[in-house]
Formats: C-alpha cells, sequence, structure tokens
C-alpha cells in the first residue's frame, strides 16, 4: 500500500473543525486521489466532539 496515507482531524467547534479539514484538502497536492472519509461525532458531557479519518493515496502525475 505504497503511497497510502491517513489523516485524523478533530475539533470541537463545528467552524474549526470546517476550517481545518478545507485548509488540508486545499494543500492536498494534484498528484493524491482521496480514497475516503469517515465522519463521526461523539458527545462529552456538553462538549461535541467532531471528528474526520481521511483516506488518501500519492499517486503518479498524468503525463501527456
Amino acid at each position: 500500500m505504497e503511497g497510502t496515507r491517513f489523516r485524523l482531524i478533530f475539533a470541537n467547534d463545528p467552524d474549526v473543525f470546517q476550517e481545518r479539514i478545507n485548509r488540508f484538502l486545499a494543500d492536498l497536492g494534484e498528484d493524491v486521489v482521496l480514497v475516503d472519509v469517515k465522519f463521526s461525532t461523539a458527545v462529552q458531557g456538553a462538549q461535541v466532539n467532531y471528528s474526520a479519518l481521511v483516506h488518501y493515496k500519492e499517486v503518479e502525475s498524468w503525463k501527456d
């Protein structure tokens, strides 16, 4: 599974969570393919935790 990567993104504020995901996705190169994204929420007391496990793979660039 060469080139396969995972990134766990989490936050307890939905706006911060969205910003972190957006920043991560914007920073991915053109030679990266998103394989899967798993999303979850968990409640701990009065706090909600948001998390996403992003599975992505680095591939060779297309050449014409």
